[in-house]
């Protein structure tokens, strides 16, 4: 899945830079260890929730690349039927919630995703992912309020990836050393896990998990990672240099470190690594046929899927033209 996740986001980023991405990109490259070790410690059960960040998300929740890839570039075969584009994406079937393009909005939706699966008693956790620059949003300290209160089952990942939008961390979050500790005035226990390492977030997520379906309420995991790439694809990163990018790479690449430990610890061989690549290359294959094979939607989708049960028609003048003394024609 790590190996899938990289491939698919460096497949990524060279067609937005062909021009068959429109809007916003924001590539998940060199944090691949934090979802894929989350992800194997929970249940179908489970909801899961995060920001614009998200392809990686996606894909370890088992939604296929080519849905994900095709809505990139704005296909009917996309997850939003090419409406939503990157920052938007979601699927009921696999329990995923989003997708959502405002820093730290998320988090008050996983918190009542994590009510929901209270109320209804359906054993049931949401995982309710964040950055280092959405932990100093103030909804996030009435979401974690409301969820140690209920002692609701929810587990919050702040994916520390130390830049924000661009800002070093210790530029903006008072004890910038110590985010897992956010929630101490609410009584929510938190703890600090090395992110580029799989089976240490891995181990921290069964803990997590552990936790919250013992009834004990909410937690908070920091994954201390690094994304290599700019914020979005229209970033730069003239914050740190290229050689602490590369530093990082050499010493902490979560997928160079597994594949050590799977070669030391598990005697995985070079032919077997090279049968992996050749399966994840072909399934980016197929998926990058089926982006750019897609159809695009119809201008009718324009007003699907806006609400539920009921769809707006475009001939209805009333809803779409100003009054004409100029001011509004809404009956408050």
């Amino acid at each position: 899945m790590m190996l899938l996740i990289r491939r698919f986001e460096e497949r990524a980023g060279q067609i937005y830079g062909m021009g068959k991405i429109a809007g916003f990109c924001h590539l998940y490259i060199g944090q691949e260890a934090v979802v894929t070790g989350l992800q194997s410690c929970l249940t179908e059960k489970d909801t899961i929730v995060t920001a614009y960040r998200d392809h990686g998300h996606m894909l370890a929740c088992g939604m296929d690349p080519k849905g994900v890839m095709a809505e990139l570039t704005g296909r009917i075969g996309g997850y939003s039927k090419g409406k939503g584009g990157s920052m938007h994406m979601f699927s009921r079937e696999k329990n995923f919630f989003g997708g959502h393009g405002i820093v730290g909005a998320q988090v008050p939706i996983g918190t009542g995703l994590a009510f929901a699966h209270k109320y209804r008693k359906d054993g049931g956790l949401c995982v309710t992912y964040m950055g280092d620059g959405a932990v100093n949003q103030g909804q996030v300290y009435e979401a974690f309020n409301m969820a140690a209160l209920w002692q609701l089952p929810v587990i919050y990942i702040i994916e520390n990836n130390q830049y924000s939008m661009g800002t070093a961390v210790a530029r903006h979050a008072a004890m910038p050393h110590e985010l897992y500790n956010r929630g101490i005035a609410y009584g929510i226990k938190g703890y600090p896990v090395n992110g580029m390492d799989i089976l240490e977030v891995e181990a921290a997520g069964r803990m997590a998990v552990d936790h919250v379906r013992s009834g004990k309420g909410p937690i908070i995991l920091e994954m201390k990672t690094y994304r290599y790439r700019g914020h979005s694809m229209s970033d730069p990163g003239k914050y740190r240099s290229k050689e602490e990018v590369e530093s990082v790479k050499e010493q902490a690449d979560p997928l160079s470190l597994l594949q050590s430990k799977l070669e030391k610890e598990f005697k995985v061989s070079e032919a077997e690594f090279k049968t992996f690549e050749k399966e994840i290359k072909e399934i980016m294959v197929q998926t990058i046929e089926f982006a750019e094979t897609s159809p695009e939607p119809d201008a009718s989708e324009l007003f699907t899927d806006i609400y539920v049960g009921e769809t707006p028609q475009a001939s209805d003048k009333s809803a779409s033209e100003p009054s004409s003394s100029g001011s509004s024609s809404i009956g408050w």
